[in-house]
């Protein structure tokens, strides 16, 4: 099992397996399961608890396993527990042996709610669904009991029996567990243990024509594996008087705790599965694996490192209240894992053409360029310079402001690792009056970006030689929402209406360093003074270069918001 890069700052739940360790309760043994549902992709949110549930397990020498939720067929697909398999093992974390489901144990799980009829714990009803919401009460009001509570155990046996048997039509009967319709609890109002759903299982096929429902699944799956610290999101907080009414009386070998954590909320995301299905189906994004939502598919084609999300996982710690966490403190945690390792290359992503007009025009020099200055052993690379050569439009300017120091008419600045040049020319286009070319000079006596006289400039560009740059399209990924909070109530908006309309700028004529014409799928690449990038596998294809944003060099979202409030009245 993958070692998370530390054991992270204290948790509650990390103090109470410490303190069942000195109590000796559960043998000594730590259990744990990440129990996603295979009805979507992981994201984020799902990332925090499997770096909980994992790390846990690692620190305290104990194990994890990986359960799929799979009782609800009409939902689930095996593509989706293949991609779950995917990400956990991308995450850097793996698993004992085979992967569980839930769907392991149906048969147990049939025996166990027969031994609850048997029991009198639980009956048979025949109550509509919406009967059964409208039996059930308020906040302020108790329940009322169903008028098929109180049938006999037999009848209560023989009509499960035949749900199994599939003599029943969907929702014509439920199981219910006996409990108290007063409860102040609503979920212990005789909750739903079982229900009829004749649709085909993506592991079961149609064996089975009723399945389990979460409450009554969870905590028996749980027992079975002899879990011994189940720990879920605060949604579940109630849920846990069931987990353990199902758990007492049944009396099983092993008992499991439950105990709830916060869930991560990022602020301009959305983390709700059905939101996240709806952006996919509705075409608002390109896929589950789109670079700007926040599923691991996605995180993982951005370019972003799983030691990063581990890093900023286990800095956001572990709490039993909600907060909002700031996704600045995700980008940080990604450029700080970059910054040591990401080679260095230059790429131009907005061309603008500078002829020098002094350099040969036959001539090609290799000039030495750094790989990473954070890291002396990455050494050194080539890079062809010659006469003509591309620089961000960005970086000149025909009418400079005061505080411009880049490239203008008649100034004198550096290109990375080669000349001093300046600026004798522009050309337009006599059609539009657009710029399309520098004319300039060169210093032959600056190579390697000092001057001999010890005169200085203010500025520094980046380049690329035109002859010999590779083409590419680069794609600019951005926050997918422009609101930080998209999921806040306003009268007649949904969370979609908060969609940034800039959160993907495609730039299709981007010139890049020869050497990025080979780059490696998954390795990220830092474009000097742009911005952390990695090639798009997916898109890539025989000479067609893609390259996506993976963030950006500082916290841009932060110095617009200042912008803005200076602005502001």
């Amino acid at each position: 099992m993958a070692e998370t890069d530390n054991q992270g700052p204290p948790n509650f739940i990390k103090t109470i397996i410490e303190e069942d360790f000195k109590a000796d309760r559960h043998g000594g043994r730590v259990v744990t399961r990440f129990p996603p549902e295979p009805n979507g992709y992981l994201h984020i949110g799902h990332a925090k608890s499997i770096c909980l549930n994992f790390g846990l397990a690692r620190i305290f020498g104990g194990q994890c396993n990986l359960r799929f939720d799979d009782t609800n067929p009409t939902k689930e697909e095996t593509a989706y527990v293949e991609a779950i398999k995917t990400d956990v093992r991308w995450l850097g974390f793996d698993w004992p042996g085979e992967a569980h489901f839930t769907s392991d144990y149906f048969e147990q799980l049939y025996n166990l709610a027969l031994r609850l009829i048997k029991d009198g714990k639980a009956y048979v009803d025949s109550l509509s669904a919406d009967e059964i919401r409208e039996h059930r009460g308020t906040l302020t009001e108790p329940g009322r009991e169903s008028p098929f509570r109180n049938r006999s155990v037999e009848e209560n046996v023989t009509l499960f029996r035949q749900m199994r048997d599939g003599a029943f039509a969907d929702g014509q009967h439920v199981l219910r567990a006996k409990i108290d319709m007063a409860h102040p609890n609503l979920l212990m109002r005789d909750p739903t243990l079982y229900r009829i759903r004749k649709a085909a299982h993506h592991r079961t096929g149609d064996t089975w024509c009723i399945y389990p429902m979460y409450d009554f699944a969870h905590c028996l799956s749980d027992a079975i594996e002899c879990v011994t610290h189940s720990i879920c999101t605060l949604e579940f907080e109630n849920n846990r008087a069931l987990y353990d009414w199902i758990l007492d009386q049944l009396d099983l070998p092993c008992r499991p705790r439950q105990y709830e954590f916060a869930r991560l909320n990022l602020n301009f995301t959305v983390l709700s599965k059905r939101k996240l299905i709806q952006l996919v189906e509705e075409g608002h994004v390109s896929g589950w694996d789109d670079p700007r939502l926040p599923t691991l598919s996605g995180l993982r084609r951005r370019g972003c490192p799983p030691a990063a999300i581990r890093n900023f996982c286990d800095r956001i710690g572990v709490a039993k209240a909600n907060s909002v966490v700031d996704i600045a403190l995700l980008e940080h945690a990604i450029r700080e894992d970059l910054n040591p390792v990401a080679p260095r290359m230059m790429g131009v992503l907005r061309p603008l053409k500078v002829v020098i007009e002094n350099h040969p025009a036959d001539q090609v020099e290799m000039l030495t360029a750094i790989n990473n200055p954070e890291d002396p052993a990455a050494g050194t690379r080539e890079v062809p310079f010659s006469r003509e050569i591309y620089i961000e439009q960005d970086d000149f300017m025909e009418d400079p402001p005061k505080k411009f120091f880049r490239l203008a008419p008649g100034r004198e600045v550096r290109l990375r690792y080669a000349y001093f040049i300046t600026c004798k020319e522009v050309v337009k286009d006599p059609a539009t009056g657009k710029i399309v070319e520098l004319r300039c000079t060169y210093d032959p006596a600056t190579r390697g970006g000092d001057a001999p006289d010890g005169r200085k400039v203010k500025a520094t560009l980046h380049w690329v030689s035109a002859a010999h740059a590779a083409p590419a399209e680069v794609r600019l990924y951005d926050r997918l929402f422009s609101k930080p909070d998209p999921d806040e109530k306003v009268e007649g908006r949904t969370f979609k209406d908060f969609l940034n309309p800039e959160s993907l700028e495609i730039l299709p004529d981007c010139r890049l360093e020869p050497a990025l014409a080979h780059a490696v799928p998954d390795t990220v690449y830092q474009f000097e003074r742009l911005g952390y990038f990695c090639l798009d596998s997916r898109e890539t294809a025989g000479t067609r270069l893609v390259f996506n944003r993976t963030v950006t060099l500082k916290d841009t979202w932060a110095r617009i918001a200042q912008q803005s409030s200076r602005k502001a009245p």
